[in-house]
């Protein structure tokens, strides 16, 4: 990633009067498909909105983000939610990907399509990917982000590749945009 969009998180989160702080819907929606107890990696996490969330279930989860503005809000929350995370200030364009095994990957809003092809070796066997993205149809009310965040219609279960698909959805939200939403698992 260059450094200018490093730069650019960090002023976001800087600048913030405070981005959100309790789990989006569409993930608390999908803790059934949640492993109980085990190692989380939260790619991109932000503010740690999930990770907390992942945490308080008991979850030892890992936050990487390549704003370190972003990883000062959740170690506070963190802290103030009683929970531990371990955080790195990591650009999963430059730098390895965090070895595994994970019994749960989240990828909520970060679409790095190379990710895909190592997710599979990183999950612990019956380990879970969830993975949440807004589409292309977007577009069609939204001019932001970018195409080149945004997937392709029913792009989502081709880049998961071998892992086994236990939810899949596409469609509008209510909050207006349009997302992919898929669970997969690693075969046992």
């Amino acid at each position: 990633m260059p450094e200018s969009d490093r730069q650019k998180w960090n002023r976001k989160y800087d600048a913030s009067t405070g981005p959100a702080s309790n789990p989006s819907r569409l993930v608390t929606e999908l803790a059934r498909y949640l492993p109980q107890t085990g190692c989380a990696l939260d790619v991109a996490g932000g503010a740690g909105r999930h990770a907390i969330w992942l945490a308080q279930r008991g979850l030892q989860v890992t936050l990487v983000d390549v704003a370190m503005a972003g990883l000062q809000i959740a170690r506070q929350r963190a802290t103030a939610a009683g929970v531990t995370l371990t955080m790195r200030e990591l650009d999963l364009e430059q730098a390895a990907f965090p070895v595994g095994p994970w019994d749960l990957i989240l990828s909520s809003h970060y679409l790095q399509r190379s990710l895909f092809d190592g997710y599979p070796q990183q999950l612990a066997p019956g380990g879970i990917l969830i993975c949440l993205q807004p589409t292309l149809e977007n577009l069609q009310r939204h001019p932001n982000p970018s195409a080149r965040f945004l997937l392709e219609q029913d792009e989502l279960p081709r880049l998961v590749g071998s892992l086994e698909i236990v939810h899949y959805r596409q469609g509008w939200l209510e909050e207006g945009r349009h997302e992919a939403v898929i669970v997969a698992r690693r075969p046992a």
